[in-house]
């Protein structure tokens, strides 16, 4: 069987990186979440839920997990960003469960407060995770 000369310019067939889609995947998610419960009135806890938290703290978590292995200089940036996201989200936890279960303050608007603005800085740093995964990819060879 005859092979055609390559003329140069075909490309080879590129097959799609599971790691990354799940990686990037993550990272996403913990964006839109974050997202999701920070978006509402600051002192109000009916715009901000229980179990949207936990969700945002998990898959933060899991966020970070994935960031573990890779040993770039991006790579350690990404995990610092993750990390901060995750001291702050587990900190609003912290301060949402002592306020409910511990001195009995409750919701009040100054504590809900301080739980969304916890939130608003995991969000931010989020933000940056997301950024630079952008920009990682958009500087890639072709």
């Amino acid at each position: 069987m005859l092979k055609t000369p390559k003329l140069g310019f075909e490309r080879e067939p590129r097959i799609m990186n599971l790691e990354k889609v799940i990686f990037g995947f993550f990272i996403i998610l913990a964006l839109t979440l974050n997202f999701g419960f920070f978006i509402g009135e600051i002192d109000n806890p009916d715009h901000h839920g229980v179990v949207e938290l936990f969700l945002v703290i998990i898959v933060n978590l899991v966020a970070t997990g994935l960031k573990l292995g890779d040993r770039s200089h991006l790579g350690a940036i990404l995990l610092a960003t993750s990390l901060v996201a995750d001291l702050q989200l587990i900190a609003a936890a912290i301060v949402w469960t002592i306020a409910v279960h511990v001195t009995e303050t409750g919701l009040s608007p100054p504590v809900m407060a301080t739980i969304v603005s916890l939130a608003g800085g995991a969000l931010l740093a989020n933000v940056i995770s997301v950024s630079m995964l952008v920009i990682e990819t958009l500087m890639l060879r072709r």
